[in-house]
């Protein structure tokens, strides 16, 4: 396992030889690091995150509320990830047409 440049815990789960893997495979990560809540678990090693934040709204002198919603690559080594559970993802290349993060840490459940 290398070191990935950013203080996470290491994953806990078997390698399964995939190259997009930030800790055994190629994948290098770099950019932003995300903290979301995983909303759906509907693709092979990806999965949805929403992301929520309030915003002023200086017109109407009141706060929205808006959510944002990004997929990230899910690697084998990260272990069960479950609808409802916190996870950070960081930047890395793109992996697909709408994939250009990988999850790296699972840091709670029903966040």
């Amino acid at each position: 396992m290398r070191d990935i440049g950013i203080d996470v815990k290491p994953p806990t789960g078997e390698w399964d030889g995939d190259e997009n893997c930030p800790f055994y495979g190629r994948l290098r990560l770099r950019g932003q690091v995300l903290e979301g809540t995983v909303s759906s678990l509907g693709m092979q090693k990806t999965i949805t995150i929403e992301r929520r934040n309030v915003r002023y709204m200086q017109k109407y002198e009141r706060f929205e509320k808006r959510t944002g919603v990004l997929s990230a690559h899910l690697p084998n080594c990260i272990g069960n990830v479950e609808i409802g559970d916190s996870v950070k993802v960081m930047e890395c290349r793109p992996l697909s047409k709408t994939v250009s993060f990988c999850v790296v840490e699972v840091t709670g459940g029903e966040a």
